[in-house]
């Protein structure tokens, strides 16, 4: 296995400084989302959204970006799957952005909330029959002893809404909408020198400082 501490690689595509970053972070982060967009990157919606337990351990894992409503970032997942137990136990939450091919990464630290029943309905029902279906199916973070339990489900699921028009959205399924409190818009630069801004919430403005890499 080769030497991971060997592992080198230089950044050396663009820079960043808070004379040029836009002063609101959210319109910040389009800017830079808007680009991620252009260059194609893979999976661009891609976050890690870090939540705490109810043992105060973090728990993360990799969901997707669905929309910026309001200034709030949203997301939509299965209530009663383990991010969403440990959302209701405790709202504050950190999400992550990595496109290395643009060498740029953006933590987001907020609190989530559940998005209204009209708007996660509406988007349950915007989805692929069947991601619908597979919503419906999937127990989603409970253990099951094997994938043919899955497939079952959704053998049946898919009987109990055939010559449905339209799936219900199921109870337990719905959105969350983070309103951030902290941006950090990461640059690579060479020598490890990167560049750092950051923007914290004070009231209703924002204080922008850079940090040392």
């Amino acid at each position: 296995m080769q030497n991971l501490a060997d592992i080198r690689k230089e950044y050396t595509k663009e820079s960043l400084d808070i004379s040029t970053v836009n002063p609101d972070p959210v319109l910040q982060f389009e800017h830079w989302f808007g680009e991620a967009l252009k260059a194609d990157v893979a999976e661009p919606t891609a976050m890690n959204l870090a939540t705490v337990n109810e043992h105060g351990r973090p728990t993360s894992r990799v969901v997707l970006l669905k929309g910026i409503e309001r200034r709030k970032f949203v997301f939509y997942t299965n209530y009663q799957s383990q991010k969403g137990k440990e959302l209701e136990l405790n709202p504050a939450c950190a999400l992550t952005f990595f496109w290395p091919d643009l060498e740029r990464q953006v933590r987001i630290e907020g609190f989530a909330e559940r998005v209204d029943a009209d708007a996660s309905t509406r988007y349950f029902q915007s989805r692929p029959r069947e991601s619908q279906v597979g919503a419906w199916s999937s127990p989603q973070s409970l253990m099951i002893q094997d994938r043919k339990i899955l497939e079952e489900r959704v053998v049946k699921m898919t009987k109990k809404f055939e010559g449905f028009a339209v799936l219900p959205r199921p109870n337990q399924w719905g959105g969350y909408q983070v309103e951030p409190m902290l941006f950090e818009f990461w640059q690579g630069r060479p020598n490890r020198l990167h560049d750092r801004i950051q923007f914290t919430k004070v009231e209703n403005s924002w204080k922008i400082h850079r940090l040392a890499p």
